[in-house]
């Protein structure tokens, strides 16, 4: 298993030996491509569906085409499609956590003006899943010269199979290629960054490096044991000159740990980097994960996840994260699990400092944004089938009788606009779901830009099953979802969707897929477009004027009428009526920072997972309701109203595993104890309940109890707490990617429930969204609104790395939702950085800096609350428009009054007298 520093006094022969090892494994000179300068021919080569040749010196060079080596090159032909190449496998001769980069000379020949694009990517074969794509990179490549194509990929697992190939000019063209590399960087690339952080005085950890033995490591729940080598010397460091591992380990919690305490402050941001690999039993690829085990001075005791990578037993890999402290804790211990029991934990290195402050990303610069251009050639089909081609060995052709009326969620994004032709793609002959028209798109897009895709679809005649047609991306191989919807009915179907690119694409295709196979597809008006989100903010602020304000009159009395006259007043509203609020965990508390902005800014609260059944009965009969008292204490303290999230879960993921194991009966009984419990201890303390959450994505309840157990659900919460509004809660609803949570399915979810005698009295829609448009939301909101139920944005959140873009997002999100006369309140997931859901979607870092996203929040919270001045008229009014929400006027007589008032809901002016 390997020596210990004791056993190795000759620390240069240990250096040595790294040295032979790194010359021999892994060196980024080392070419992992067999026959790389086709001095062999066409050797280890294989030709993709076309023709191929090798063109030497001693052939005499084609067109007088010089190799860029000066040696030989190959000559791909007779290409009939843009993804006919030359192919090697590689399956032999890549690792999963490692990163490779590729190289490769590379010009074209034939009927060409201009310059096109030559593409290196990878096929991944899987055997139980469909083949995937993985681009790796691209060049742009003339007649005139050889270019270098350069790239990178790692592999996350390792595939049945890795090709790896050239494509990607137009059919017809000859690609050249020359001097093609592969080879693997992941080594030095970790050398360098473990170099830079040990140059860094400031790490926390003690004996990083196990220069000095295991001192201040230990076993968690396991032996810990250093290394200079194992397997035979196929495993060595990668710096220095030992490693650790977790040994012996019998759960997946087992690791290699290390106390910190003292050595860590609250409120500041720590970022960890370690250097991990996996060891033993079989497992070649496992989950290693860093964690932190807190203990608060009262005993509590919490476990932080930081990080986590999927790590193999062939290569070292980086694993890294970042956390931070609201609490002064009594012990820190930070570890490393998680692969199965038997596995080792291999540590060479691991890191612990004070995370450094990322400057904002700048503004992005959009020239020409030409909002509401569609940018899919032909769309409308003048040109036959120009522009267009298939994915897929089926058939496409042009036929009439589609509508001529935009989709109205286009229509409203983009006003009067001329009629659609009428004529659409028909595609049949379809034998995989993936099949069907395809237009590529990559210079017509610009990044940054929310695009709104829309389009009208249609399956053939006699199909039985709702049908799943999506608009589809595949960006440099990636696929992006352009919105989905369910088609039936032999009658045309709207689809609405949305995108963004925010990274440089060097390759983006649109297609339409989805039907079974089978099933013929009409594609009919695909539009792609550049939304212009300030235009439809200016409608949006009247519709707000509209139904968020009221006309006010205020009435002066108790001093002679005559003497009021021309009396100055200044009207001040200190709150919005309106509910706005976030999601709040109990760690959060503890950060006085965290509380201070949460009670000045929100005026809601829902608990992120301290009422769930999970949290409040992890075991059986063992209660934990500490943490949501306490949450509960601090609302209340500052009078801000609370929602309970949720008393069901019914994704069978989320559900506790003693849960899980019950037979039916005991089940039944089980949930009857939960609603009692929980309603009965709570009972007038939070105003709404989330009953059963998504209902739409999960079913383990109604699938072990039968269908009425939902409407149960309900009328006994109800029972037990009447005085509680009892929503329905689902994801997706609002942006058009997800037909299992469409509009319409949420309707007919909602009124079969209340045909059951389910007292449903709320609809909540989570709102974790991507790259928003307005009218999409709107057009959801507008469907749910028939109900006649109140409507509340439960879980809010949007995500950009760039801070303006996520600013954007959120504001789109706000004013919708704002602006509509359905909805009743929003409540975003969370503020604060490493305390949210998803990555990216703060509006205040970990210590408490407000970011771009955040002031933009401040500044609509600023202009939705009313402020007027002025003089009193003739009969001694004030008469101003407000926003809901109480108020302050001010009076200046012989001294300055101030009264308190409230403007509540109302169609007709509110009338109020004041009496000074």
């Amino acid at each position: 298993m390997g020596n210990p520093k004791k056993d190795n006094p000759n620390d240069f022969e240990s250096e040595k030996k790294k040295e032979n090892r790194l010359n021999s494994y892994g060196n980024p000179n080392d070419n992992i491509i067999l026959n790389s300068d086709f001095s062999q021919g066409l050797q280890s080569w294989h030709p993709n569906c076309c023709d191929c040749y090798v063109v030497s010196k001693e052939s005499g060079y084609l067109n007088g085409v010089l190799a860029n080596s000066g040696g030989s090159y190959a000559v791909i032909a007779d290409r009939k499609a843009c993804w006919q190449g030359l192919e090697q496998d590689i399956t032999s001769r890549v690792s999963p956590g490692s990163t490779y980069t590729v190289s490769a000379y590379v010009r074209v020949l034939g009927p060409l003006n201009g310059s096109t694009g030559v593409q290196a990517t990878l096929r991944l074969e899987y055997p139980d899943s469909a083949t995937c794509h993985l681009f790796v990179g691209r060049a742009s490549v003339t007649k005139d010269r050889w270019e270098k194509l350069e790239g990178t990929f790692s592999l996350a697992t390792m595939p049945y199979r890795v090709v790896f190939y050239l494509e990607g000019p137009a059919p017809g063209v000859d690609l050249l290629i020359d001097c093609v590399s592969v080879s693997c960087s992941s080594l030095k690339e970790h050398e360098s960054a473990t170099t830079k952080c040990f140059a860094d005085d400031e790490n926390i950890i003690l004996n990083p490096r196990f220069d000095d033995d295991l001192n201040n490591w230990s076993g968690r729940g396991c032996k810990a044991v250093l290394h200079d080598s194992m397997g035979d010397g196929k495993v060595r460091p990668l710096s220095g000159n030992f490693f650790a591992s977790a040994t012996e380990r019998t759960q997946n919690w087992n690791g290699i740990q290390q106390e910190i305490t003292g050595r860590v402050q609250r409120k500041l941001a720590y970022e960890v980097t370690a250097v991990v690999r996996i060891f033993g039993n079989s497992v070649t690829s496992a989950d290693v994960r860093a964690t932190l085990w807190v203990q608060a001075q009262n005993q509590r005791e919490q476990y932080i996840g930081i990080a986590n990578s999927q790590t193999s037993d062939k290569e070292w890999a980086q694993l890294q994260g970042k956390f931070l402290l609201n609490s002064s804790p009594s012990r820190v211990i930070i570890y490393l699990e998680g692969p199965p029991p038997g596995t080792d934990i291999l540590v060479n290195s691991l890191v612990v400092k004070h995370s450094a402050k990322i400057p904002p990303s700048p503004p992005p610069a959009i020239e020409n944004a030409a909002f509401g251009v569609n940018i899919v050639e032909n769309s409308s089909l003048n040109d036959s089938l120009n522009g267009w081609f298939l994915l897929g060995n089926c058939t496409m052709s042009i036929a009439t009788g589609s509508p001529h009326l935009l989709p109205p969620m286009a229509r409203d994004s983009l006003g009067p606009h001329e009629p659609l032709s009428g004529r659409y793609i028909l595609v049949t002959n379809r034998t995989q779901t993936w099949m069907g028209p395809a237009q590529m798109i990559t210079d017509k897009l610009k990044l940054y830009l929310t695009y709104q895709v829309s389009a009208w679809v249609r399956v053939g005649p006699g199909v039985t099953t709702p049908q799943n047609v999506n608009v589809a991306l595949s960006v440099d191989n990636q696929w992006v979802n352009g919105g989905q919807v369910e088609a039936y009915d032999d009658r045309w179907h709207e689809i609405g969707g949305s995108f963004r690119i925010e990274k440089q694409p060097s390759r983006v295709m649109v297609y339409i897929q989805g039907p079974s196979s089978g099933v013929d597809l009409m594609v009919a008006g695909l539009e792609i477009f550049a939304v212009d989100r300030q235009a439809r903010f200016k409608h949006l602020k009247r519709q707000t004027d509209k139904i968020r304000k009221r006309d006010v009159i205020l009435k002066f009395t108790g001093a002679d009428a005559k003497s009021l006259v021309g009396t100055f007043v200044k009207v001040r509203q200190k709150q919005i009526t309106f509910p706005f609020g976030s999601c709040v965990n109990r760690t959060n508390i503890d950060n006085e920072d965290f509380v201070d902005f949460f009670i000045k800014n929100f005026n809601w609260a829902v608990f992120g997972n301290e009422l769930k059944w999970y949290w409040t009965e992890p075991q059986q009969g063992k209660f934990n309701y500490t943490d949501a008292d306490e949450i509960l204490d601090l609302c209340k303290s500052h009078s801000i109203e609370c929602r309970g999230h949720c008393i069901f879960w019914d994704v069978e993921s989320t559900v506790q595993s003693w849960i899980r194991s019950l037979n039916k009966n005991d089940l039944m009984t089980a949930v009857q104890n939960r609603l009692t419990g929980l309603l009965t201890r709570y009972k007038d303390k939070f105003r709404q309940y989330d009953v059963n959450n998504e209902m739409l994505h999960g079913s383990f309840y109604q699938d072990r109890l039968g269908k009425d157990v939902r409407a149960y659900m309900f009328s006994t919460a109800h029972q037990l707490d009447p005085s509680a509004t009892l929503f329905v809660n689902d994801y997706h609803v609002e942006d058009g990617c997800d037909t299992r949570s469409s509009p319409e399915k949420y309707i007919e979810q909602i009124l079969d429930l209340q045909q059951q005698g389910a007292p449903v009295g709320g609809v909540g829609i989570q709102g974790h969204i991507d790259s928003p448009v307005g009218s999409i939301v709107c057009s959801s909101l507008d469907k749910l609104g028939i109900l006649g139920l109140p409507i509340w944005f439960t879980e809010l959140d949007v995500s950009s790395i760039n801070e303006y873009v996520r600013a954007d997002d959120l504001e789109v999100m706000l004013r919708e939702a704002f602006a509509h006369p359905a909805v009743e309140g929003i409540l975003l997931w969370g503020f604060w950085e490493l305390f949210m859901s998803r990555e990216n979607s703060h509006l205040v870092d970990a210590e408490g800096s407000v970011n771009v996203a955040g002031k933009r929040y401040l500044a609509l919270k600023e202009e939705w609350l009313s402020h007027a001045n002025g003089n009193l008229d003739d009969l001694g009014e004030f008469r101003f428009r407000g926003f809901h929400g109480t108020y302050t006027v001010d009076v200046t007589l012989t001294k300055t009054i101030t009264k308190t008032f409230v403007v509540d809901k109302g169609e007709s002016p509110l009338e109020l007298t004041i009496n000074l």
